[in-house]
């Protein structure tokens, strides 16, 4: 008979998807680690049937890895999985500003502005990696593609461990990043929907090109 989890357990596995989500995405844990079913049962308290689904959600997301008879693992990427992922990136993510910009209202690029001012005042990585993240879908708010922005937001979530070292190597190129930064939101405060996508792709093709020069931060 197959397990069919209710309901209540649906609430649970979500539940424990969501803090293990976040203790991957916040570096806490890193990818190649093992995930331990019955340990994270009895941290958090629930029977395994949740923790089990939970991984399931987090698979699907790109977030674990699961292997037959073998358990689960926190996704790890190799240098030719994150170089593609970016390429991806770089041509995809355009498009989806692309449809959002028509439809910002002016209290979203005021957000974007002021969003990039804590930006640059920023020196710490944890909170950089989470004000940069909200200015970027800050900007992608108006757009009406959910199967766009779903697939933009995994490629998101499985680089962001190698986004997270590169930004620890990098942080003496924030200069950089603010120019960026700062024409992107006057591209999209002026509707210049060719220059902002234009200087969004360069924006990511830069971060690309970054990370194959640090093959390091692949290696498990």
């Amino acid at each position: 008979m197959t397990d069919t989890p209710s309901s209540t357990s649906s609430v649970a596995s979500q539940r424990i998807a969501d803090v293990l989500g976040d203790r991957i995405l916040g570096g806490r844990l890193t990818p190649g680690t093992r995930i331990i079913q019955d340990e994270i049962a009895e941290e958090l308290k629930s029977s395994r049937l949740p923790v089990r689904e939970a991984l399931r959600i987090l698979e699907a997301r790109g977030l674990v890895t699961l292997r037959a008879n073998a358990g689960a693992w926190v996704s790890h990427m190799d240098l030719h999985d994150c170089e593609l992922s970016y390429t991806i990136r770089e041509r995809i993510e355009p498009l989806l500003l692309a449809e959002s910009i028509p439809r910002l209202d002016d209290g979203a690029i005021e957000s974007m502005a002021a969003i990039q001012r804590e930006i640059s005042q920023c020196t710490d990585v944890e909170q950089f990696l989470i004000l940069d993240r909200k200015f970027h879908w800050t900007s992608y708010s108006g757009h009406q593609a959910p199967h766009l922005a779903t697939m933009i937001e995994r490629l998101w979530d499985t680089t962001q461990p190698y986004r997270r070292a590169f930004t620890r190597l990098g942080r003496g190129e924030a200069w950089i990043i603010d120019a960026e930064h700062d024409l992107l939101v006057e591209s999209v405060r002026t509707r210049d929907i060719e220059t902002a996508t234009s200087i969004l792709e360069t924006h990511i093709r830069r971060t690309k090109v970054k990370l194959t020069q640090h093959p390091e931060l692949f290696e498990r």
